[in-house]
């Protein structure tokens, strides 16, 4: 099983390699986050034992599960990537560095409020819906430029980029397009030089489009069932619009 792993790590890490060299890009100015969703912990210690050194959880109370392993391993970084609920931010600033999942106000708000009474600043990046997917969170593509200007107002949250995920079950094309998009608004975004807001950071690509997404310019790639397998649960557990919410 570790084997399997490692082998797998390995067969990514090439693809990454291959992407840049199609896109003139250095592999160092992309990172890979292996994404933990379902994943139990001795597959994760075999990722880390294999040199991955960065983790992101879409729930959580998944998170909580996984602290003895963060403990244990204090070298590797933990993001959070799923959609945020206001009643789990507590528990999610305790564990994580960079938030990629900011999707609206409230939570940027609800994320302040608990940020200034533990006395942290925290890392996010804005959640942008570049499909146009009902079933999908995230900010309207449109709206992007209005959101980051709100949430730069909060002292302790430090803008660092966007996130996306592409159109699921589509065509190169239309993936790529959802990709290109997030692109040009970090562009407009960037040119607006707004005080406390960095653009550094692209999160787009998964499993079954991280090459295009490195051609189009991703510095973050969330990469889960080509690593650990196949889940037992769906993509819409994850992403779907319909998950029970509190907001």
């Amino acid at each position: 099983m570790s084997h399997l792993v490692e082998e797998n790590l390995k067969t990514v890490r090439q693809q990454m390699e291959l992407a840049c060299q199609a896109s003139g890009r250095n592999i160092e100015d992309v990172q890979l986050l292996l994404a933990t969703k379902t994943v139990p912990l001795e597959k994760l210690q075999m990722a880390m034992q294999a040199g991955a050194a960065l983790f992101g959880e879409n729930k959580a109370q998944e998170l909580r599960g996984k602290f003895p392993l963060m403990q244990q391993y204090k070298q590797v970084e933990w993001h959070f990537i799923g959609h945020l609920q206001t009643n789990k931010v507590k528990d999610v600033v305790k564990y994580v560095t960079l938030i990629h999942s900011v999707d609206r106000l409230k939570l940027g708000h609800v994320l302040h409020h608990q940020l200034v009474k533990e006395n942290k600043t925290m890392d996010i990046l804005v959640q942008i819906n570049t499909s146009y997917e009902e079933s999908k969170f995230g900010a309207p593509p449109e709206a992007a430029l209005e959101l980051v200007e709100q949430l730069s107002q909060f002292e302790t949250l430090n803008v660092k980029g966007l996130m996306t995920i592409g159109k699921l079950n589509a065509t190169n094309d239309e993936t790529r397009h959802c990709f290109r998009l997030l692109k040009l608004i970090q562009t407009q975004i960037r040119e607006k030089q707004l005080p406390r807001v960095g653009m550094d950071i692209l999160s787009m690509g998964m499993s079954g489009d991280f090459q295009v997404a490195i051609e189009e310019g991703a510095t973050i790639i969330r990469v889960g069932t080509s690593v650990f397998g196949q889940r037992y649960l769906p993509d819409s557990y994850y992403w779907n619009e319909n998950a029970s919410q509190d907001d």
